[in-house]
């Protein structure tokens, strides 16, 4: 068995079939809370995917990614708040305000490029974060909180914990398959070639304005969507969804999982949320021996996690990390 094939074929796999098992775990143990726990994963991990998909494949570290968390949960609960609750005209919306909020705002940062793209995608975010705070009609800064969650045609898809949990799986199995799509076409090609050279691109006439533009816009639209998610999940939003320091630990769970795999964000995520959830029992500071445990993980598996599966390493120090 190569690397390659346990890193692209089997680890996802065995992932997604670990985590399909969970509600059954739940069941037999009678463990709601890991239920719940690992709905809240799995949303954070579609959204660490959706910016795996820019950071790793086209170098893009977006500091403000957090901002389409909290567009996607408002919309949901806004339109709550107006006896609204129809999935089928929540999500659209917003999808809708994520992605136009992601055109507008990646139309302008991608002009820029290294530290001033991060600065200015943080100033970004930071505006939709103080905007959300200044909305006293829906909570402000103490949030706001939903009374039920949405619904889907008077079906009871959302109200079920084990039901909501298999809809959020497969929101984030569909999101893996369509950004792995994306990655391995010529979509994907081209982005990861503006990473290596955009003058070789330019070059050849391709433009890879118009490709990162079009990524970034997907990517803001998939976290649009697990903040909508979150919002039912919690029942409950807040401006804190869209804080540069959510935008912070998103790029660590990428960082942690390993740059340029999406299932390597997956991994990144549960690792990350797992031992906050473990770490924070014994102590408020848990901080202080998680961010050890990250520079170890960072400096011996160059690659993060996926950096210590065989055949990994030798392909990160050659610039050629599949999707």
């Amino acid at each position: 068995m190569t690397g390659s094939l346990l890193k692209n074929t089997i680890l996802p796999l065995a992932l997604f079939a670990a985590l399909a098992l969970v509600p059954a775990y739940a069941d037999v143990f009678d463990d709601r809370f890991v239920l719940l726990f690992f709905t809240r994963i799995l949303v954070f991990a579609i959204v660490a995917i959706s910016l795996d998909f820019i950071l790793g494949l086209g170098a893009m570290v977006s500091f403000g990614h957090a901002a389409y968390i909290g567009f996607g949960a408002y919309a949901v609960a806004i339109l709550s708040e107006h006896d609204i609750w129809e999935a089928w005209i929540s999500f659209p919306l917003a999808v809708a305000a994520g992605g136009l909020f992601a055109l507008i705002t990646g139309a302008i940062s991608l002009k820029t490029r290294g530290v001033y793209f991060i600065m200015i995608t943080l100033a970004f975010g930071q505006m939709a974060y103080f905007t959300a705070t200044s909305l006293s009609a829906y909570g402000g800064d103490d949030g706001l909180t939903m009374w039920g969650r949405s619904e889907l045609f008077g079906t009871g898809l959302f109200t079920g914990d084990a039901s909501f949990y298999y809809l959020v799986f497969g929101v984030l199995a569909a999101a893996y398959l369509l950004l792995r799509t994306f990655a391995a076409s010529r979509f994907g090609r081209v982005l990861k070639g503006a990473k290596q050279s955009e003058p070789r691109l330019e070059a050849m006439g391709i433009d890879p304005y118009r490709y990162r533009l079009a990524a970034y816009v997907i990517a803001g639209m998939i976290a649009s969507v697990a903040g909508a998610l979150m919002a039912n999940q919690s029942e409950f939003v807040s401006p804190a969804y869209m804080s540069w320091h959510r935008s912070g630990e998103l790029i660590v769970m990428v960082i942690l999982g390993g740059l340029g795999s999406l299932h390597g964000a997956i991994l990144g995520t549960i690792a990350y949320m797992v031992l906050e959830e473990v770490l924070s029992g014994y102590s408020e500071h848990w901080r202080l021996v998680f961010g050890p445990l990250l520079i170890l993980v960072v400096l011996y598996g160059r690659g993060g996690l996926m950096g210590l599966i065989p055949g990994q390493i030798g392909r990160q120090s050659r610039g050629e990390a599949d999707q």
